[in-house]
């Protein structure tokens, strides 16, 4: 896929607020410091498009963006954030489900992941809890470039194996880096093929 546009449309807390046009929606949660706005600048190929930070948690609000008058990339407020008041990740963690429980548009929900760590328990508890609801995800695997090729398909396989404890199969996978442009084009092409199947 070929990226010809990439606009920022709109900014809220209510998912029913968000674009009416009907195009189908990929959006894109994780972590605190999981290199979400990096690898979504990544994706677009546009440096500035989603606000990088060197402090965990900037993402407060549903943020729609229009990709080549097609779909939407949608940037999701993450989860973890321990250094926020209760309030706070109460509030983040209502708009969370408020946007995948009830944005029709929602063709799926890119859930990433870490990929320097071992599994980790939040991470884990989130898929599970999207499997309850029948919320349709993929795992992207973030930041690979930081550390060996091997340690990194050690902890892909850890991450995989966990999850199978609690699923008979597992969702698509990528491993990405936003530095080096690895997994960029798999994931355009995945989001390309869901596209046409609903083309059609």
């Amino acid at each position: 896929m070929i990226i010809k546009s990439a606009k920022f449309v709109i900014s809220n807390t209510n998912p029913l607020k968000g674009p009416t046009d009907n195009k189908p929606e990929y959006a894109f949660i994780g972590r605190s410091n999981v290199g979400k706005s990096s690898l979504i600048n990544c994706l677009t190929a546009r440096k500035g498009l989603a606000m990088t930070s060197a402090t965990p948690g900037k993402t407060m609000l549903i943020n729609h963006f229009d990709i080549n008058d097609e779909w939407y990339l949608v940037d999701l407020p993450g989860y973890g954030y321990a250094k926020l008041p209760k309030k706070e990740i109460a509030k983040l963690g209502k708009i969370i489900d408020d946007y995948v429980t009830h944005r029709e548009q929602l063709t799926c929900l890119f859930v990433l992941v870490d990929s320097r760590l071992t599994p980790q328990k939040i991470d884990i508890d989130f898929i599970n809890h999207l499997g309850e609801l029948g919320i349709p995800f993929s795992i992207i695997f973030t930041k690979s470039d930081k550390i060996s090729k091997s340690k990194v398909q050690g902890n892909v396989e850890a991450f995989l194996e966990e999850l199978l404890k609690t699923w008979e199969s597992l969702p698509p996978h990528f491993v990405t880096s936003s530095q080096t442009g690895l997994g960029r084009e798999d994931v355009l092409n995945y989001i390309e093929s869901i596209n046409r199947e609903l083309a059609q």
